[in-house]
């Protein structure tokens, strides 16, 4: 597939090695007129348009050019012309699940993530998923508390009431992100997986879930395959670049603003602990 290539793109595109993991935050539109969109395919598009709120539809929006005209830097391909598609799967034969770029050989795997004013783009060599959640309120998070595993709750209750809704946020991250790594969101039962912080031995075997340093506001979480450290660097956008017409140039100058290292979970201390149960909910009543 013969692809144009993005409007003053750097002359080479950006490397990304087997270890990097690069972590792009993108904020909000800077204007309150509408982000643009010529730069959406069809199904993006439509997606804006079901968000009732402009805010929200100004977030998404930016969120997704964003994410384009990233992406552009790493393949060289204009941001309106990228083949974003779903995954292909192969029981069903359709496409479904995970965002991923189709038919681009040597694209890199990305994931992206928006709440409240704050968007997140990552990018690597491998399968990932990316999460990031405004800190809720305490109703939130009693109510979304019966969702989680049993580990998970009692972990959470065992936390000062003052700091919980942190703490959860930061649980409710990093599942979120283990979960669109996997491919089916929440579409899988939340409390099948544990991804607490007492006993990361008990945490999903092949993966590296951490959450990551953002903002007093949001908090965030990567999950990657791989059981191996991870050289993360953080880069962040400008807001007024979603209206520069060298945007894409502009990014793939950035230099990261941090920079660390995701440390792997120990694969030989992996075990199956005596809350975890794996199978699905409707195989749990019909035992019961």
């Amino acid at each position: 597939m013969n692809l144009p290539l993005a409007l003053n793109s750097p002359r080479g595109k950006r490397e990304l090695g087997p270890s990097d993991l690069h972590i792009w935050l993108l904020p909000p539109p800077a204007s309150p007129r509408e982000a643009p969109a010529d730069e959406l395919d069809r199904y993006e598009r439509q997606r804006a348009a079901a968000y009732r709120r402009q805010s929200d539809r100004q977030l998404y929006v930016a969120a997704h050019v964003g994410l384009r005209r990233v992406l552009s830097v790493y393949t060289g391909v204009a941001p309106q012309r990228l083949p974003i598609g779903r995954e292909w799967c192969e029981e069903c034969g359709d496409r479904h699940g995970r965002p991923v770029l189709v038919d681009l050989p040597g694209a890199p795997e990305f994931s992206l993530s928006h709440s409240r004013g704050l968007a997140l783009v990552a990018v690597a060599r491998t399968r990932l998923g990316v999460d990031v959640q405004a800190l809720p309120s305490q109703e939130t998070v009693d109510a979304c508390l019966p969702l989680l595993h049993p580990a998970e709750r009692q972990e959470i209750a065992r936390i000062p009431a003052d700091e919980r809704r942190t703490a959860f946020a930061r649980l409710w991250s990093r599942k979120e992100s283990y979960l669109k790594g996997l491919g089916t969101g929440l579409a899988r039962a939340a409390d099948l997986d544990y991804l607490g912080e007492a006993a990361e031995s008990w945490r999903p075997a092949g993966w590296t879930v951490r959450n990551m340093p953002l903002c007093p506001s949001h908090v965030g979480a990567v999950a990657l395959t791989g059981e191996k450290d991870w050289r993360a660097a953080m880069h962040q956008v400008p807001a007024e670049w979603l209206y520069a017409r060298d945007a894409v140039e502009r990014i793939s100058a950035v230099e990261p603003g941090l920079r660390t290292v995701l440390r792997a979970h120990d694969p030989s201390s992996v075990r199956t602990h005596a809350l975890i149960d794996t199978r699905n909910r409707k195989e749990r009543a019909q035992a019961s």
